[in-house]
């Protein structure tokens, strides 16, 4: 099967294209996407050469291109939908529907959506994205009491990326705290995380695929052994169980779809909307 190749097309950044396209894929498991971002399309002579590429890739690969489009500018659209490609605008489908229901008439005007009214939305996302760093495997245990939320789990079980996961798109303080030998061999978590209770979070995944991520990590030594995992998860679970901590397996599941899980649980209030 040739790889079909998916644009993501903007005036802007081209973030609003990926993120709607990239949850639109997520719903089709037996295709591979070579996908491309070409952000600040601002001009017609960019159309032309953006509409070259999509039809080029679409000769190269014999399968129609895919095309996720946020450009304002209609002249600047027409030309894009003249490419030889599958054209997904959010305009198209949206803008239209809402003036008929509001009865209004939009004013469409490129970086609208990205003005000063969202500097306090960019930098809760900054600040947030700092506090998960700093806080990433245990790195600053005094801080838990700023945390949203606190993610447990032994090595490789996803809580990094999703701790900036939910910085990044929700403004979330979130912090994560390994758990290693020390809480394995005891079955006791220590005092500060105890502090934190309500805020703690499970993340378990399954055996054969954390063997899988660690061998990428460090193929030689117990790391990445059968046993080694198995024992890691198995004691991970009674410390969940113990202390009655919610938890999600992380092994099927987009780093989105485990993020969902955690707000809809725990009830965290995002600080940013998407």
């Amino acid at each position: 099967m040739s790889d079909r190749t998916v644009f993501f097309l903007s005036d802007q950044s081209g973030v609003t294209a990926e993120t709607l396209g990239h949850s639109l894929l997520t719903q089709f498991k037996g295709e591979d996407f070579n996908k491309i971002t070409l952000p600040f399309i601002d001009s017609e002579d960019k159309a032309e050469q953006v509409v070259s590429r999509i039809n080029h890739a679409g000769e190269k690969s014999g399968a129609r291109p895919i095309v996720f489009s946020t450009i304002v500018r209609s002249s600047i659209r027409s030309i894009i939908r003249g490419s030889d490609g599958l054209h997904l605008d959010i305009f198209d489908a949206f803008v239209e529907p809402l003036e008929k229901e509001l009865k209004l008439t939009s004013s469409p005007k490129p970086g609208k959506a990205h003005r000063m009214r969202d500097i306090e939305a960019y930098m809760n996302r900054i600040e947030a994205t700092n506090f998960a760093m700093a806080n990433d495997d245990g790195g600053r245990i005094r801080n838990y009491d700023r945390a949203d939320v606190i993610l447990l789990g032994v090595s490789r079980s996803g809580k990094t990326p999703t701790c900036l996961y939910l910085a990044l798109h929700y403004g979330i303080y979130a912090a994560n705290f390994p758990l290693t030998d020390d809480e394995l061999e005891s079955g006791n978590l220590p005092p500060v995380i105890l502090e934190q209770r309500h805020k703690l979070f499970g993340l378990t995944i399954a055996p054969e695929r954390l063997r899988e991520i660690r061998k990428e990590r460090r193929s030689v030594g117990k790391y990445a052994s059968s046993q080694q995992v198995r024992y890691e998860l198995r004691e991970a679970k009674r410390i969940f169980d113990r202390y009655k901590i919610p938890s999600v397996d992380t092994t099927k599941f987009s780093i989105e779809e485990i993020a969902s899980r955690i707000l809809d649980h725990t009830g965290v209030e995002r600080r940013v909307r998407n």
